[in-house]
């Protein structure tokens, strides 16, 4: 088994992976949700569904692909992902959250010296925004980014990330716009799972 199947396997087995109508954090609707707080509650099964990740990420650090001073995780569901790699890479790990006007934002005395290169961590990347929030207010701190790591890719086909990119594992899960959703059509009831507010 490789290490994508064994990921996707783990994400089973926690009751990660629930399927339904769901209000996405991103705003869409989709028919699956990756709820990873139910893996990442096991250390042994964290530590085991980020094991592939962690060794792609070692041979390009020695091969001198990437550089990695930190690694550093929007709240809430990147916390802990950063928190595992930091610990198999051996590096500090932090992570940025939202203020009271809801800007992603670096805090508990977290700081970022200047030209560091930062790994940001997701559990799940579907439109990437809550990534492109942390990364923005890393920049504004004068990180560099070295990349984007996440447990789940579950992006729409053609979303690009321009960066480079270590996903444990892809899913390919529907998603849509709000007023173009086959679920609502179909009459399923919404739910909204995740952490977000959305308006």
């Amino acid at each position: 088994m490789d290490h994508t199947t064994d990921t996707i396997t783990l994400l089973k087995k926690s009751g990660a992976l629930l399927e339904g109508h769901f209000l996405l954090s991103s705003g869409r609707h989709g028919d699956q949700y990756f709820q990873c707080a139910l893996l990442l509650s096991r250390p042994e099964r964290a530590a085991a569904a980020l094991s592939g990740l962690i060794a792609q990420l070692k041979a390009d650090m020695s091969a001198g692909k990437i550089r990695i001073d930190a690694v550093v995780g929007p709240a809430i569901g990147g916390i802990i992902v950063a928190y595992e790699l930091g610990r198999q890479l051996g590096l500090p790990a932090l992570f940025t959250e939202r203020d009271d006007s809801g800007v992603m934002t670096l805090r508990r005395g977290f700081e970022i010296k200047q030209d560091m290169s930062i790994l940001v961590a997701e559990d799940v990347v579907t439109t990437a925004k809550s990534s492109g929030e942390c990364i923005k207010a890393l920049e504004e701190a004068g990180a560099k980014i070295a990349g984007l790591a996440c447990i789940v890719d579950r992006r729409a086909p053609g979303l690009e990330i321009d960066l480079p990119f270590y996903p444990a594992c892809r899913l390919e899960a529907k998603t849509w716009a709000p007023d173009d959703c086959e679920l609502c059509r179909e009459g399923l009831p919404l739910v909204k799972p995740g952490s977000r507010k959305i308006k």
